[in-house]
């Protein structure tokens, strides 16, 4: 059933309601789903945002921010200010994830890094192949290219 014919119905039974809650009505039924950014976005694709704001921040091992970070520490600061608790370190971090396939990573899923079974970084995946991270010592929070194949994804639940 085309949403179209209902419309008028909609508006008509607004009654008093502004011309602007009529129009919000009829939106909602011609495009559904089409929810305003602050109620669509996802945990990750805030916690993306969060990240991205501390481009430039130097890397320190063990900071935890809100201007020097290392790479899990930054992940915890992003999940944090978007409403996620994450443990400290990257393996912790991996270990507290739903794992999912490379095909299934989505914008704002970690990116762990891995030796065999030793999780030795982590990132935020920023789509198009890339994360936001701390890289390390002398360097600053950035926008990379993955690198490897050695990598697993996790969702923070």
């Amino acid at each position: 059933m085309s949403a179209l014919p209902r419309i008028p119905a909609l508006i008509s039974r607004a009654g008093t309601a502004s011309a602007l809650t009529a129009a919000t009505v009829a939106a909602s039924v011609l495009l559904p789903g089409m929810a305003g950014n602050a109620q669509a976005a996802t945990p990750g694709a805030k916690a993306v945002k969060v990240a991205e704001s501390k481009k430039g921040s130097s890397y320190q091992w063990g900071a935890t921010g809100p201007n020097r970070f290392d790479c899990s520490g930054l992940t915890l600061y992003s999940f944090k200010k978007a409403g996620k608790k994450l443990p400290r370190v990257a393996a912790d971090q991996y270990n507290a994830t739903r794992h999912i396939s490379r095909g299934s990573r989505s914008v704002g899923d970690l990116v762990f890094f891995h030796s065999g079974s030793n999780v030795y970084h982590v990132g935020i995946y920023a789509g198009g192949n890339k994360i936001w991270h701390a890289p390390g010592t002398g360097k600053k929070v950035r926008l990379e290219k993955i690198w490897t194949n050695s990598v697993w994804y996790g969702r923070v639940r």
